[in-house]
């Protein structure tokens, strides 16, 4: 008997529809990661951790942050981000992942229901699992269809909480939510907005607050950050009213059982929160190449991009995509091909990121063996 022959199955399976995952070492210029701003490798923050190090800042927490692991430099971390953020309290978890999981699987209450854009991270997704409120899908950024989930709900008898899941900028399109739509549908139906800013927080906003703006200010809205982006780090961090933070520290199993995250991770993501905000050269850098690449991308299937730091060139099928992807490896660009389920059948595509790890040259030169590849492939 083959006790591995399912996984075998499976995996046979994906290597023939051409999905099957590998991993691989980064290699050649970054068009691949999510270092928005180049912070990851920032001589700023190296010496930073150094000094932090030199001044006996602990390197790991020692426990779950109810047991002994909470450090100052978590409490230094919160209090300064809820003030950044216009927000009466925010919570440290160790990745924007961790922060959805135990958002979704712990406030949304039996009773209550949880509409979804359909294109949310799969965090969200997990949590919905875990939870206790019903949760529905609805069509990408389609506020009426909120507004006509929401009715039809209470018309059925829903006397809960209604809750409204969304990214301020979709990872795999580029494309921005109608935040101040959502927020008003969720004024009109007493409802709470969650926004997920991860793709966002960093890049845009006065001081790299995001795309929320003002809305952070409000009770009935919630804020995922995360620092493992374009801040250069890693953790996640949500911004909220105080009263659902205890709640969190009370009821949240993935808070509450969790080792929490290095003093030291909280001591970076503090000054890289107030070294983007001090420094808007760095989000000008990237406005800049975002500018550059949409006129050099000229031509391209783009799908719905909306003028952001993420170029999703549509390929359709998938062993095309990987192909395009891996003559462009060839050449020295790091391009990597995303394939079902991460995004529709049928919408395989390479996902160009630009980040500050690359010079203007370097999109240039980019764009040019793209075109060429395209050509080649369409000639084949």
């Amino acid at each position: 008997m083959d006790r591995f022959a399912p996984y075998r199955a499976q995996l046979d399976a994906l290597e023939t529809a051409g999905r099957k995952r590998r991993l691989s070492v980064p290699a050649g210029r970054d068009f691949s990661s999510n270092d928005y701003l180049g912070l990851s490798r920032s001589p700023y923050l190296r010496q930073v951790a150094q000094n932090a190090i030199a001044d006996g800042i602990a390197h790991g927490s020692g426990g779950s942050r109810l047991l002994g692991g909470n450090h100052p430099e978590h409490e230094a971390l919160e209090s300064f981000a809820a003030s950044h953020y216009g927000a009466e309290s925010s919570l440290f978890f160790g990745s924007g992942f961790a922060a959805n999981v135990a958002l979704f699987a712990t406030l949304p209450q039996t009773g209550d229901l949880v509409l979804y854009d359909e294109y949310v991270h799969a965090s969200v997704h997990d949590g919905m699992k875990l939870g206790r409120a019903e949760y529905r899908s609805f069509r990408h950024n389609d506020c009426d269809a909120v507004e006509r989930e929401i009715r039809a709900w209470r018309a059925a008898g829903g006397r809960g909480t209604a809750w409204i899941a969304a990214e301020s900028l979709y990872s795999m399109d580029g494309d921005r939510a109608p935040l101040a739509e959502l927020a008003r549908t969720a004024d009109i139906h007493d409802a709470i907005l969650v926004i997920d800013e991860a793709h966002a927080v960093g890049v845009y906003g006065k001081g790299g607050i995001g795309l929320s703006g003002d809305l952070g200010h409000r009770e009935n809205v919630i804020i995922l950050r995360t620092f493992g982006k374009a801040l250069g780090g890693e953790g996640g961090l949500l911004t909220m009213a105080t009263i659902l933070r205890e709640f969190f520290i009370n009821r949240a199993r993935p808070f509450i059982f969790s080792t929490a995250p290095s003093p030291l991770t909280a001591h970076l993501a503090h000054h890289a929160i107030a070294h983007v905000a001090d420094n808007p050269s760095l989000q000008a850098g990237l406005a800049s190449h975002i500018a550059l690449a949409r006129d050099c991308f000229a031509g391209l299937s783009l799908g719905d991009h909306q003028d952001s730091q993420i170029f999703p060139v549509i390929i359709g099928e998938d062993r095309v995509a990987v192909d395009v992807a891996a003559r462009l490896q060839r050449q020295g660009f790091d391009v990597r091909a995303i394939r079902p389920p991460t995004v529709p059948a049928g919408t395989a595509r390479l996902r160009i990121s630009l980040t500050l790890n690359v010079t203007e040259a370097d999109i240039r030169s980019l764009a040019t063996a793209l075109h060429d590849a395209l050509a080649m492939e369409k000639a084949a």
